[in-house]
């Protein structure tokens, strides 16, 4: 490598759920471990306003509250979490895994992919043009700049459940789009929809359009699929939750990923490429829960672990 690279036995790539339990249980294996996160650690679940299927919290929590708690857990163990360090590359240096970052390069023993997914978008006029000027991705972080508004939510799955739910802390009413004929998500999340009275609730609308002006959205355009009509609905924001795609473009032409751009793994959690592991939404097959990425990462970090110690090093 032209300039010197810090050594690592495990570099943890994400420092959500499974992220940081991976750090935390590779730390405690005796591994030298630093995650490197390219925002803050949490990932999604940072902006969960109540976590209720966490094991050991029957009261729920915060998942700004959850995060710290992990992450806490990760540096007692003598893991080392670095904000804002974005891997932008991975190759082999054999018998080393390489990563590239802005502020310089890594070489590593075994390397741990943990940095989840990102919502996918819509694909229709006016997403790009307003996002950031009514439309989110994210109710908790922007539900108070639409106090007492209408707003649409497009979505029908767990996090636009839960996300209307919050939603209605700040606004008057929110307008569900639900593509389908049915809600996909929790049946217990579905009960509270339904319960709520500033919830609407549209099955079979499509969004085909965001509209706005110089003050950002004031309207999107639907289709229904029952009776094929247009309306157009008047909104202040507009709130997208149609599923997820999986950051790992990193990881192109690298290691193997499937059609969705998962990484393929196995049930240890290993890759095409040898030390190489990938734990939570980025892998094939994930269940998408905060705690199966936090088990994930143990699996990710025990079987680097037994993979570093079954080779041999240059000194």
């Amino acid at each position: 490598m032209s300039e010197q690279a810090e050594v690592f036995d495990l570099v943890v790539i994400g420092a959500g759920a499974g992220g940081l339990t991976a750090a935390m249980y590779g730390a405690r294996l005796g591994l030298k471990t630093v995650v490197l996160e390219g925002m803050m650690p949490g990932g999604q679940i940072i902006n969960a306003e109540k976590i209720e299927n966490f094991p050991g919290f029957p009261d729920g929590l915060l998942g700004a509250d959850l995060v710290p708690l992990i992450e806490k857990q990760a540096s007692a163990a003598g893991a080392e979490v670095r904000m804002f360090s974005e891997v932008e590359s991975l190759e082999s240096e054999e018998p080393y895994l390489s990563l590239s970052t802005p502020d310089g390069k890594f070489r590593a023993r075994a390397v741990i992919a943990a940095t989840g997914s990102g919502f996918a978008d819509l694909g229709v006029d006016g997403e790009e043009e307003f996002r950031g000027r009514g439309v989110s991705n994210c109710a908790t972080c922007d539900g108070a700049f639409f106090l007492d508004e209408t707003v649409a939510l497009v979505g029908g799955g767990d996090s636009a459940l839960d996300e209307a739910l919050s939603l209605t802390t700040y606004v008057s009413k929110v307008i569900m789009l639900v593509r389908s004929d049915e809600f996909t998500g929790q049946t217990l999340l579905q009960e509270r929809v339904r319960d709520n009275d500033k919830i609407e609730i549209r099955f079979g609308q499509t969004v085909t359009e965001i509209l706005g002006g110089d003050a950002g959205v004031n309207g999107v355009k639907v289709k229904d699929a029952a009776t094929g009509e247009e309306p157009t609905l008047d909104v202040a924001g507009v709130f997208i939750f149609v599923g997820t795609e999986p950051r790992s473009s990193y990881l192109s032409g690298f290691v193997g990923l499937d059609g969705g751009g998962h990484v393929e793994t196995d049930v240890s959690m290993s890759t095409s490429s040898p030390g190489l592991y990938a734990v939570g939404d980025i892998r094939t097959g994930s269940a998408r829960q905060l705690v199966t990425s936090a088990g994930d990462g143990a699996t990710a970090a025990i079987e680097a672990h037994r993979y570093i110690e079954s080779r041999s090093w240059p000194e």
